[in-house]
């Protein structure tokens, strides 16, 4: 027979009680983990206070790992990427201790721009990814998009008299990571709307890329050469620049595989 609670209820009746207003409070952990986080609490004797604070701690554990799993989800990142699997020793142009320093997102915070400049399969995009990841779960909002789907976004906006809006919503992003830029060329009109994007940012909220060329390279990408410089002077002003250098990892590692394979 269950025993009665101080009110009057039995312990089933509370349970049910505590359930339905979990619910109606949407507190979905303290729903969940209440009747076993009860238990231990009563078997080690803690007091009430103690008790509801490990519930109320893993509510808002739980609830900050839900938000971070939205902002990342809304980031639209083409893959999985993170600081842990990055392989310095493979790399020994990017310095650990950069990387873990803009880790803390305080560049976002500060609304500085980052520029990932090396050849393909240095780990700049890897790097790209999970540092706009790192910001995400920092509390920031994130979007990631390839250049050219940037600008040919850009385009059709524009076409379609809506460009003010596509402009003003990747605007409100804390951190916008602009990935294969420099991979190829872009006409005059798709330059300075990407340049427009740019300039709504300026000193207000951060720009990550990562470019295959050089800055002395963005003639090629960026014809016109007053539009390029102005381009670089945004993306470079008081901000991190990282070179990954020219060496492949990936082409290392896939010879390396060769080789094992081969003995």
């Amino acid at each position: 027979m269950n025993a009665p609670t101080r009110r009057g209820l039995t312990e089933q009746a509370a349970d049910a009680a505590i359930d339905q207003a979990c619910r109606m409070l949407r507190l979905p952990t303290i729903r969940t983990h209440f009747p076993e986080t009860a238990d231990t609490a009563a078997r080690q004797q803690q007091s009430y206070r103690a008790f509801l604070a490990e519930l109320l701690l893993a509510e808002c554990d739980d609830r900050a790992r839900r938000r971070s799993e939205r902002r990342i989800r809304a980031a639209a990142f083409p893959r999985e990427k993170s600081l842990r699997t990055f392989d310095y020793t493979a790399n020994p142009n990017v310095d650990p201790a950069v990387i873990n320093t803009l880790a803390t997102a305080d560049w976002v915070r500060k609304g500085q721009p980052l520029c990932l400049i090396g050849d393909s399969g240095t780990g700049k995009s890897h790097l790209l990814i999970a540092l706009g990841a790192e910001a995400a779960m920092a509390g920031f909002r994130v979007k990631y998009t390839l250049a050219a789907k940037l600008v040919n976004e850009l385009v059709e906006a524009a076409d379609e008299m809506t460009l003010t809006k596509t402009i003003a919503r990747y605007g409100r992003v804390d951190l916008l990571c602009i990935d294969e830029l420099g991979y190829m060329a872009l006409d005059k009109r798709g330059a300075e709307l990407l340049f427009q994007v740019l300039t709504e940012r300026e000193e207000k909220a951060s720009v990550g890329i990562a470019s295959n060329e050089a800055f002395s390279g963005w003639t090629k990408t960026f014809t016109d050469p007053r539009l390029c410089a102005a381009i670089v002077d945004r993306l470079t002003f008081g901000g991190n620049i990282i070179e990954t250098g020219t060496d492949s990892y990936r082409l290392a590692h896939t010879l390396r595989s060769r080789d094992t394979t081969d003995k």
